[in-house]
């Protein structure tokens, strides 16, 4: 996947059921994450050339996250998702990568069948806090942090 691939892979992922795409997936964010893990995410495409699945993967230098796995509807269950997610994994490894986590919405039933068929385990010991950096806010917790 290159900064060429992001507006098909954007039109993808916004008619793909179960997925969520936030502030962070605009079209120059997307361009500096590819930057910063060349070679990671991949995209499929059909014999026309028509971009037909995608999916971005990137590391720290510890740890890899999985983000955005989409394939059309009707191409899903000929092994297409499944190639996307070895290019990413083959990377990660020759990076010297020993893990990688991946983001899912709770609503995404599909979506789990999918992961945990290719054998990904579920965290249950896990949650999941963000904040919006750029907000700047603190939240009185009460706390003397």
């Amino acid at each position: 996947m290159d900064a060429a691939d992001i507006p098909a892979a954007l039109a993808l992922w916004r008619v793909t059921e179960g997925m969520g795409l936030g502030d962070s997936d605009r079209p120059e964010r997307l361009a500096v994450f590819l930057d910063r893990n060349p070679g990671l995410s991949a995209v499929a495409e059909d014999s026309a050339g028509t971009l037909i699945g995608a999916v971005l993967c990137g590391d720290d230098g510890r740890r890899a996250c999985l983000y955005h796995l989409a394939v059309q509807r009707e191409r899903r269950k000929s092994g297409v998702g499944r190639a996307l997610v070895a290019h990413c994994l083959a990377g990660l490894t020759a990076r010297g990568i020993e893990k990688c986590n991946l983001f899912l919405l709770a609503s995404n039933v599909e979506g789990e069948r999918f992961w945990r068929h290719e054998g990904w385990t579920w965290r249950e010991n896990l949650k999941v806090f963000q904040k919006n950096v750029a907000a700047g806010t603190k939240v009185d917790c009460g706390c003397t942090c």
